[in-house]
């Protein structure tokens, strides 16, 4: 079985009935880390050449979104998978808390201004999610959003889900790729990793006291999370929960997905053909005609 195969037991299309509980924090696939590796170069290769059609077609783009909780492995994962691609058709995208001038728009609007043009692939490391997770973990963060009060309702939740489905039938209608990862991270793996960034001085500063303070409402995330999926996986923008507590597996699995995604997609590079390709030829004439210089002695 190819591997992009099985990946796809992490593939969610239709959230009706997702459980999180169901998906594995540690799953494998009975890959070992030096295969997994193995197929990992392989797999940044291939992302490699696909991409490099993806540009010069200039007909798709890729939108690849990345949520988790903390030490999930984002950064290292976007790292790892993308080091084979010119980064002249790659753009990143990290979204903190919004600015002043950013909660004066929809919740949607900064990320919308980054979205990535065709031929591109774009990646969102957090996005829009942030706000039906820490959002509505935190309630305080709702009421910076000076949305009108008879708009806060119960139904926010629902509403946001609604909006969030339709504007990405609206990107993948016109040509965009949409990809959704969620690094799936159990907490005791989260606690080894935060300890661990404490006693490496390279690591340290990633790491600040609010993050254990969030590890107090893992619950309520993980409530957020399930009910995320559970209203915006779709067949035009699925979730992949990847498997995170290996990280070299979720890098594999990111990888892995992609590939598959661009691989299904007519990439090819244009080809040259009419009045075009008569002007190549004549190129070519006058360059084989230049007589070549001669080297002083």
């Amino acid at each position: 079985m190819k591997i992009a195969d099985q990946m796809m037991r992490f593939r969610v299309t239709d959230g009706q009935g997702f459980r999180l509980a169901e998906h594995d924090t540690a799953e494998t696939c009975g890959l070992d880390k030096d295969h997994a590796q193995s197929l990992l170069a392989d797999g940044v290769k291939r992302l490699a050449e696909l991409q490099e059609k993806l540009y010069a077609q200039d007909r798709w783009s890729v939108l690849a979104i990345f949520q988790a909780m903390d030490a999930a492995g984002k950064d290292g994962a976007i790292k790892h998978v993308m080091s084979g691609i010119n980064p002249q058709g790659c753009q990143v995208f990290s979204f903190k808390a919004p600015s002043e001038k950013e909660l004066d728009h929809d919740f949607m609007w900064r990320t919308t201004q980054c979205l990535p043009e065709r031929g591109r692939i774009g990646i969102f490391n957090r996005s829009y999610y942030e706000e039906v997770l820490v959002v509505r973990v935190h309630p305080e963060l709702l009421a910076r959003q000076k949305l009108p009060r008879e708009l806060v309702t119960e139904r926010i939740w629902s509403e946001r889900f609604e909006d969030i489905r339709a504007f990405e039938r609206y990107l993948a209608r016109n040509g965009t790729i949409i990809l959704k990862f969620f690094l799936h991270l159990s907490k005791e793996e989260q606690r080894r990793r935060f300890l661990e960034r404490l006693e490496e001085p390279a690591k340290r500063w990633k790491f600040s006291l609010g993050d254990v303070e969030e590890r107090k409402r893992w619950d309520a995330y993980m409530a957020a999370y399930e009910d995320m999926i559970r209203h915006t996986a779709t067949p035009q923008a699925p979730w992949w929960v990847v498997p995170a507590d290996k990280k070299w597996f979720a890098r594999l699995a990111v990888a892995a997905a992609l590939v598959d995604a661009l691989a299904k997609r007519d990439l090819r590079f244009p080809k040259v053909t009419g009045p075009a390709l008569a002007d190549l030829e004549k190129a070519r004439k006058r360059l084989e005609a230049e007589a070549p210089r001669r080297k002083r002695s």
